[in-house]
């Protein structure tokens, strides 16, 4: 694809004042009261799953590719430390975490990526600046409840795991949709499995980072059509590596945090979810994701849980 055919795509999917000129939710306007109560009618069972990573000095940062994006590290303030002279006080132990905000299971911020020098709604990005961001930091994303609907492209095309570099296209999303049963409706949040994180689980960090079947270059149509509030999925860099746009390293953040306004998800780990819903050939369920609150923060760190 060509840069000039690629901004035609992105004309296409651009909500910039679709909710005003100092809108900074995005596609998470469409998380109306009314979704968020439809989206209970998807608990059938009560089962939960957790979709995150643990925390940890194991996960998939390394430093590279994001220079400096490391995985957290914890350490402990205090160890059993009485609270008074007396033996017979009370004693606690506290720790301290430093970490990326993007390090394991995260959103992207609607501030996270720029292009030609703006950000979603034609926002400068010198918005950005050392004290982070002043506008669109994961803040304004507020509370992320809504249905939630998993695409396990992996199961549709017969594998555990999608080979590397496998372009998860619109087309693929909507083969998979429609093969499921369930269409995605506005306001839906979707999940899309590559199988990816089975290397994770395995402790195969370098599989796991590259090379990942990933989004391609129109698949943020489909969320575009079908008004997705939102999108995850279960590899780190949300996209293929190369892309297939020439200048353009990554269309797809370009197409979803700048134009639509819409955050995404990586780290997301979905094969027990997966398993579940393979089980019953039910995928929608109800989806808590709100992000952790970190001020002017271009990432949200979250433990995503899916109740069935």
């Amino acid at each position: 694809m060509s840069v000039a055919e690629f901004d035609t795509l992105a004309e296409q999917v651009s909500n910039w004042k679709r909710w005003g000129a100092d809108d900074e939710r995005g596609t998470l306007n469409f998380l109306t009261p009314e979704v968020v109560r439809k989206a209970t009618a998807s608990v059938v069972t009560g089962e939960s799953f957790s979709l995150s990573m643990s925390l940890s000095l194991d996960g998939p940062q390394n430093g590279t590719g994001v220079p400096g994006r490391i995985n957290p590290v914890r350490t402990m303030l205090a160890i059993n430390t009485l609270m008074g002279d007396s033996p017979d006080s009370v004693a606690y132990s506290d720790d301290i975490v430093v970490t990326p905000t993007q390090a394991a299971t995260h959103w992207d911020a609607l501030s996270h990526c720029s292009h030609r020098g703006v950000m979603y709604n034609g926002i400068p990005a010198d918005a950005i600046d050392a004290s982070g961001a002043t506008r669109l930091g994961i803040e304004a994303a507020g509370t992320v409840v809504s249905r939630g609907i998993l695409l396990d492209v992996a199961r549709h095309q017969g594998v555990d795991v999608l080979p590397g570099r496998f372009p998860v296209t619109r087309a693929v999303l909507e083969a998979v949709e429609e093969a499921q049963g369930a269409p995605v409706e506005e306001g839906d949040i979707v999940l899309v499995r590559t199988g990816q994180a089975t290397h994770f689980l395995l402790a195969d960090v370098p599989s796991y980072r590259r090379p990942v079947p990933a989004l391609d270059y129109d698949a943020p149509l489909f969320f575009h059509e079908r008004r997705a509030a939102a999108a995850a999925i279960d590899n780190m860099p949300m996209e293929l590596l190369p892309s297939y746009v020439e200048d353009v390293m990554l269309p797809v953040h370009v197409l979803c945090l700048v134009m639509m306004g819409m955050i995404q998800g990586q780290n997301w780990v979905l094969e027990d979810l997966a398993a579940a819903c393979a089980r019953d050939g039910r995928y929608t369920f109800l989806l808590n994701a709100t992000p952790e609150r970190f001020l002017r923060s271009t990432g949200g760190l979250v433990n995503p849980v899916a109740i069935r």
